[in-house]
Formats: C-alpha cells, sequence, structure tokens
C-alpha cells in the first residue's frame, strides 16, 4: 500500500471518531493527517509530510483553541425548548422552593429571586439539572 493510502486511512479514521465526539479537534487532526497524505501524493520525502502534517494540527489546534475561547461559554447559554414555557404550581415548600407540573410530571422550581410574586402565572426561566428557575414575566 502506497504512503499516502496510509494517511488517507488514517484521516478517514479519525473523522469517522469525530463524528461520535463533535469536538472539532479529530477533525482539525484529520485534515492535517489528509495534508500529509496530499504531500506523499505529490511526492514530499516521509520527514516533510509528517512536518506538514504536525504544523498543520498544531496551527489547527491553536485557531480552533481561540475560536471557542473567543465564543459565550456554551453553559450559559439557554437555548432550551423549555423556557418560557408555564407551569402549573403545586404546592410552595417551607424552604421557599415549589413543587410544579410540568411536561406530564412534577418538578422541583426556585424563583429567581425573591421578590418574584408567587400568584401570578410562573414561567420557566432556566434549569439547572433537575430544578426549574421560575420567572413571574414570559420570555
Amino acid at each position: 500500500m502506497a504512503d499516502y493510502s496510509w494517511w488517507f486511512v488514517a484521516a478517514l479514521l479519525l473523522a469517522g471518531a469525530e463524528m461520535a465526539t463533535g469536538t472539532f479537534y479529530m477533525l482539525v487532526v484529520a485534515l492535517a493527517m489528509a495534508l500529509g497524505g496530499i504531500a506523499a501524493l505529490a511526492g514530499f520525502d516521509m520527514v516533510w509530510q509528517y512536518a506538514l502534517s504536525g504544523i498543520a494540527a498544531v496551527i489547527g489546534t491553536v485557531v480552533l483553541y481561540r475560536i471557542r475561547a473567543a465564543r459565550p461559554d456554551a453553559a450559559q447559554e439557554d437555548n432550551s425548548l423549555d423556557t418560557g414555557q408555564p407551569v402549573k404550581l403545586i404546592r410552595w415548600n417551607d424552604d421557599g422552593t415549589a413543587r410544579v407540573h410540568y411536561r406530564g410530571a412534577e418538578w422541583d422550581a426556585e424563583l429567581e429571586s425573591s421578590d418574584t410574586p408567587r400568584e401570578s402565572t410562573l414561567y420557566i426561566k432556566a434549569m439547572l439539572g433537575n430544578k426549574l428557575i421560575l420567572t413571574s414575566h414570559k420570555l
């Protein structure tokens, strides 16, 4: 088997593994491996193949890291489809938390702030694990 074939097989395996993780870092390394395969196909020596692949992997990883660092923290982004949905109050607990009915199940809930009125219709503002954070105004 030719050298370039090994590079492309490794690139395909890493690209396939990337589909299971979704981090994009393995995709960067897979692209670097493909670049090594292209270098082999072009007739470059093995040293140049490794060098080009390694440099591409390092540069791609640094670029991807900087792109991800510039984005807002994904944990703070609340793209939940539950946000803004009303809940049915079952009862208030002594500690200020509540038990609510939502999506056919009972959930623990707490108010976003102590001055949120309890008498109004409550809506989901966020989800923290299995606890709902409630607000009085629809989002």
